[in-house]
């Protein structure tokens, strides 16, 4: 993916990713900055395995990718990815405006 409006599919399945909790804290945390799944499970109530399991469906979706620091891997947002999420969301919501607003104005010249 590369930041355009991702398809209805990959949008559902971001927010299905986005849905859990777990996965929203660690997305959060890379926020803040590149980790390692160990280093996030130091900083979350959740064991290392479960945080490399919550990183791959994030991986998967695209919202996160690897990068290799020596041996170590660290994970990284991509915040393209985010950023196209968000605008097919706000493109969303303005038709809905759009739609509510002409059933107003229908309503109110009856």
């Amino acid at each position: 993916m590369s930041g355009a409006t991702p398809p209805d599919g990959t949008l559902i399945a971001m927010c299905s990713a986005l849905a859990d909790e777990t996965r929203w804290s660690i997305l959060t945390a890379l926020g803040q900055g590149d980790a390692s799944a160990s280093a996030l499970a130091r900083h979350l109530p959740v064991t290392r395995q479960a945080i490399a399991k919550h990183l791959a469906v994030l991986h998967d979706v695209g919202l996160v990718e690897t990068v290799h620091v020596g041996r170590e891997v660290r994970y990284h947002v991509i915040g393209a990815e985010l950023s196209a999420m968000a605008r097919h969301l706000d493109a969303i919501g303005t038709a809905w405006d759009q739609r509510l607003s002409a059933i107003k104005h229908i309503a109110e010249n009856l």
